[in-house]
């Protein structure tokens, strides 16, 4: 198993070093003369951009002093994001690139001149080397016919530099407008997103009850708490009933981030704000954060179940937690209550409606995906997700998933905007 690992993560190393070389090749060396200052510097952000994001990764896994996490996040993730979107863009441009010469073929000719007659080919005398002229002999010169010169080998090399640098400065400009767009829709704060969900078993008298769900907020060295306060300030203008917390509230230590964190003390809603932990609070240390949300007053569901008088609230622990001795206890959290009462499930992570399906659960809400946060990692999302985002139905049981209000890693999102949603539950009773 480990072997397989270490080739995995080799395999891994040498594409993304193939990848960024590639890059480099079209971006720097193709669009520069010489090994002048141009080159230089464009070879040191192809070498420094990297070193930033394995830094930036390493010093969050490592724990490192959070001053230095933050000066290494902020370049580091962005980097990851724009070397994404730096490749596509460059692959794109090998199908632009035979296009553009043929299009400056046809406009000015060939060799890259505007076109006109070709010149008569010089006649050239030519005699042997030990053929020495004498003045009482006299010969008639052989003629030769040289190849034509044509402008064309000249030309070539500045009409390929002309073209590597269009292409290559549009692919530039796409990736940094295709970030930097996405940068902006994560700043800006979650929108939020309504949907209705019918269940069987909801009494009328909870028909329209409405429960705002905010998952992956990824409270950090890089979204803090100017950002915390965006989503507290937009979940309250909904003026739930219910606020539900579902997992990936930070990446870091409650030591780091309390403060950060401390707007979500300003949550409202008629019947409470509630949590369970997620992959990433294991990673942060889930006891100490259970316990911190508790303080400011959220309410966790460690696989607990509590009674909102038309519906049971049940919340489990990720999934995760089982490599900590902490993981989910469906029993626990769904065993000996009223079947007829509908029951909604918080549970972090969309695979783990399978147990809810088993357990009678009426509605799962989950997050984890993030929508997939930067396409086309969508694909890869969604191929380890029985749900990418949206409702969908399993049985007896809906699944809704959040894409998240945040993000981690960059703070960057493409093909998948961020989103509080608010759940409307509806009685088929009604």
């Amino acid at each position: 198993m480990i072997a397989v690992l270490v080739i995995a993560g080799v395999a891994s190393l040498a594409a993304f070093a193939g990848l960024h070389w590639y890059a480099w090749r079209r971006l720097v060396r193709d669009t520069t003369v010489r090994a002048g200052l141009a080159r230089r510097a464009g070879t040191a952000v192809f070498v420094l951009g990297p070193l930033l994001m394995f830094a930036a990764v390493a010093s969050e896994r490592a724990g490192a002093p959070f001053w230095l996490q933050q000066v290494l996040s902020w370049p580091g993730f962005l980097w990851m994001a724009f070397s994404i979107y730096l490749v596509l863009a460059v692959l794109v441009g090998e199908v632009v690139r035979p296009l553009l010469r043929r299009y400056l073929d046809r406009r000015s000719g060939p060799g890259g001149a505007e076109p006109g007659p070709v010149p008569e080919p010089v006649l050239v005398p030519t005699r042997e080397p030990d053929e020495l002229p004498t003045a009482t002999t006299t010969s008639t010169p052989t003629p030769t016919t040289p190849e034509p010169v044509t402008p064309s080998a000249a030309a070539d090399p500045s009409r390929r530099l002309f073209v590597s640098r269009v292409v290559g400065g549009a692919a530039v400009v796409a990736a940094t407008g295709i970030v930097g767009n996405g940068a902006y829709g994560v700043l800006r704060g979650p929108r939020v997103k309504r949907v209705t969900v019918p269940l069987a078993r909801l009494p009328r008298s909870a028909h329209g009850f409405r429960i705002a769900v905010v998952s992956d907020i990824h409270l950090g060295p890089v979204l803090g708490r100017g950002f915390a306060q965006r989503v507290v300030d937009t979940i309250n203008s909904t003026q739930p009933d219910l606020i539900a917390v579902v997992g990936d509230l930070v990446d870091g230590s409650v030591e780091d981030l309390a403060p950060a964190v401390a707007p979500l003390a300003g949550l409202r809603a008629r019947h409470g704000t509630y949590f369970v932990t997620g992959n990433h609070e294991y990673f942060s240390g889930a006891e100490p954060w259970v316990e911190h949300v508790r303080e400011i007053g959220l309410r966790p569901l460690e696989n607990a179940r509590v009674e909102m008088g038309a519906f049971d609230l049940a919340g489990v622990n990720d999934v995760t937690g089982e490599n900590y001795g902490d993981g989910p206890d469906y029993d626990k959290a769904l065993g000996d209550r009223d079947p007829r009462r509908a029951a909604v499930l918080l549970a972090h992570q969309p695979v783990m409606i399978h147990q809810a399906v088993k357990h009678g659960v009426d509605l799962q809400l989950s997050g984890h995906t993030h929508g997939g946060q930067l396409w086309p990692g969508n694909f890869i999302a969604d191929a380890a997700n029985p749900t990418l985002a949206g409702l969908e139905r399993y049985g007896d049981t809906q699944l809704y998933v959040s894409r998240g209000a945040g993000a981690w890693g960059p703070p960057v999102r493409v093909g998948a905007p961020s989103d509080i949603t608010v759940v409307e539950l509806a009685s088929k009773r009604a």
